[in-house]
């Protein structure tokens, strides 16, 4: 999977926030230690976290599978917007068939699949995929034919979500009963905040 942010909130937004609670302008360093400290104390310590929501970050995901998709769409208070299955479909059309089942068709593969550990489950995957392409060349329509894509499909999206929510998302899918998949995507769009905003939830994140 590939991460990208596209765009996020200046720690100096929520911090003014904050002290709008106290009309404290004046202490603020824009910004700087003494207002992340503030943040850190009143959003994280004194669990005012409703502060957080000020800040917001937007990342670009490219490359994981419909089943993580699926789970990601779950942490409702974020906005998801995803490439098209009826208008993207195309791409597999002029390909070359996936069978049989061997390292170099499952190379190829991988292109349209997350594969697993389970070569198996990886054949199973194979297979779908080849019958979606077939599918495809008898020109049967993406509205129909997308039924019938395997959960291993890869696709992306753009995805915004405010620090709360994220908080939220970090804590629940870097634990170890977590999916794979989303538990790798965690750690991925940890490693994605800017380093100066870590702090902000590094503590809820468990340790691979």
């Amino acid at each position: 999977m590939e991460i990208a942010l596209l765009n996020y909130t200046d720690l100096k937004v929520c911090s003014h926030a904050i002290r709008t609670c106290w009309q404290s302008f004046e202490k603020s360093d824009n910004g700087g230690e003494k207002d992340k400290e503030l943040i850190d104390r009143v959003g994280n310590k004194y669990k005012h976290a409703s502060t957080l929501e000020h800040l917001s970050y937007t990342f670009y995901i490219k490359g994981i599978s419909r089943a993580c998709l699926q789970e990601l769409a779950r942490h409702r208070v974020a906005s998801l917007s995803v490439k098209s299955s009826r208008y993207t479909l195309k791409e597999l059309k002029s390909e070359e068939g996936f069978l049989p089942f061997n390292e170099a068709n499952l190379n190829r593969a991988e292109k349209f699949l997350v594969m697993t550990e389970n070569s198996k489950v990886n054949e199973a995957s194979l297979r779908a995929l080849e019958n979606l392409r077939l599918l495809l060349q008898e020109n049967i329509s993406n509205d129909f034919a997308k039924f019938a894509m395997p959960e291993s499909y890869k696709t992306e999206l753009t995805w915004s979500i405010n620090a709360r929510s994220l908080q939220n998302f970090l804590h629940l899918r870097s634990s170890r009963s977590a999916l794979w998949e989303i538990r790798n995507l965690a750690y991925a769009i940890f490693e994605a905040i800017p380093k100066e905003q870590q702090f902000i939830f590094e503590d809820l994140i468990f340790k691979e």
